[in-house]
C-alpha cells in the first residue's frame, strides 16, 4: 500500500472518529440550542453549522474538550440567532410561542426531536418565561443553570468578563423564579388535570372547566398570522374558559389526542379540516394556570403522524 494511499484512508478514519465524537455529542447540542432559541428548526441550524466549523479547523483532533468546544460554538451560534430572531419575532403576527417538542402516546417523538431530552429543561413554562430575558441573559442562565457551564467558559460565548455574567445570570434567575410554577405539578397530577380539561371541553361543562382554571390563568395562542387563533393574550377563568368551548364547538368534529409536549402531558388537536394544533399546559398549586395553543404549521412539522385518516 503506498503512502498516499495510507494518507487517504488515515485522513478517512480521522474524518469517522471526529464524526463519531460528534454525534455522541448531539443530543446536548440541540437541547443547549433549542433552550437558548426556542425553534428545534434553529437549533438544527446553529448545530449543523458548529459541525462544519469543527471539519474547517486545520487540526480538529487537537481540540482537547471536543464537548466544551461544540457547546462553545453552539452557544455562539445560538446567541447571533436570538439577536436576529428578536428583531423577526418584533414583526411576528399575533403571540410567539416556542415550537413545541411533541411525543404521542402511541408512538415515539419526532425526528429529530427525539434526539432532544425531553425534561424539565425544556418545559414550554421555562420557555416562555425565559422569552422575557435579554439574550445574553438568557445565554448566562441557560448555559449556567441549565447544562452546568462555568462562567469563565459563559464569558467567551458572551463577551463579557466571568463577574459580569454571574451577574446575567442573577438577574435572569431571580425572573425565572418570578415566572416559574411555586408548587409545579407531579405528571401524575398534570395528567389528570389534562384529561378532565379534555372532558370538560367535549362535554361543554362550563363550571367544570372553570374549576380546573386558575382565577388568573393566561391563554395565548400562536397562528403565525397563517391560521386563525386568538388576537391577544386572554387573562381569567371567567373569560377563558367560555372562549375555549366556543372555539371547540365551532371547530365541529375534533380529535383529541393525548401527548407530551415539552417532557410533560399536553394534547394535540386534530380538526375536521386535518388542520392540527398543539396544547401545553402550566400547572401550579393543583390549577391550570397557563394554556399554550400552537397552531402555526411551520411549527407543527415535527409532529408524529397521527394515523388519523
Amino acid at each position: 500500500m503506498g503512502t498516499t494511499e495510507l494518507d487517504t484512508r488515515d485522513a478517512r478514519d480521522a474524518e469517522e472518529r471526529l464524526a463519531r465524537g460528534f454525534e455522541a455529542h448531539r443530543p446536548r447540542l440541540l437541547r443547549v440550542a433549542y433552550t437558548m432559541t426556542g425553534s428545534l428548526a434553529e437549533a438544527e441550524d446553529c448545530v449543523q453549522e458548529a459541525w462544519l466549523r469543527l471539519r474547517g479547523l486545520d487540526d480538529p483532533a487537537a481540540v482537547r474538550d471536543l464537548g466544551a468546544w461544540l457547546t462553545t460554538a453552539v452557544s455562539r451560534l445560538a446567541l447571533d440567532t436570538l439577536g436576529s430572531a428578536r428583531a423577526r419575532r418584533e414583526r411576528y403576527v399575533g403571540t410567539w410561542l416556542p415550537e413545541p417538542l411533541v411525543e404521542t402516546r402511541s408512538g415515539g417523538p419526532a425526528d429529530p426531536a427525539d434526539r432532544v431530552t425531553l425534561d424539565e429543561s425544556v418545559s414550554m413554562a421555562l420557555l416562555v418565561v425565559l422569552e422575557r430575558l435579554t439574550p445574553a441573559e438568557r445565554t448566562a442562565f441557560v448555559l449556567h443553570d441549565v447544562f452546568g457551564v462555568p462562567f469563565p467558559e459563559i464569558a467567551e460565548v458572551v463577551g463579557r468578563t466571568p463577574a459580569a455574567v454571574r451577574r446575567l445570570a442573577s438577574r435572569a434567575r431571580r425572573q425565572v423564579g418570578e415566572g416559574r410554577p411555586r408548587t409545579p405539578a407531579t405528571r401524575a397530577e398534570q395528567r389528570e388535570l389534562v384529561e378532565a380539561f379534555t372532558a370538560a371541553c367535549e362535554t361543554g361543562d362550563l363550571p367544570g372547566l372553570i374549576a380546573l382554571l386558575d382565577p388568573d390563568v393566561v391563554l395565548r395562542g400562536d397562528g403565525g398570522g397563517k391560521v386563525s387563533t386568538i388576537r391577544h393574550v386572554e387573562r381569567e377563568a371567567a373569560r377563558v374558559a367560555p372562549m375555549m368551548l366556543a372555539q371547540a364547538r365551532a371547530a365541529g368534529s375534533l380529535t383529541i389526542l393525548a401527548a407530551d409536549v415539552n417532557g410533560a402531558p399536553g394534547l394535540v388537536i386534530v380538526d375536521g379540516g386535518g388542520g392540527v394544533s398543539v396544547m401545553a399546559f402550566t400547572v401550579d398549586d393543583g390549577l391550570i394556570t397557563a394554556i399554550d395553543l400552537v397552531r402555526n404549521p411551520d411549527k407543527l412539522v415535527r409532529v408524529p403522524d397521527l394515523g388519523i385518516s
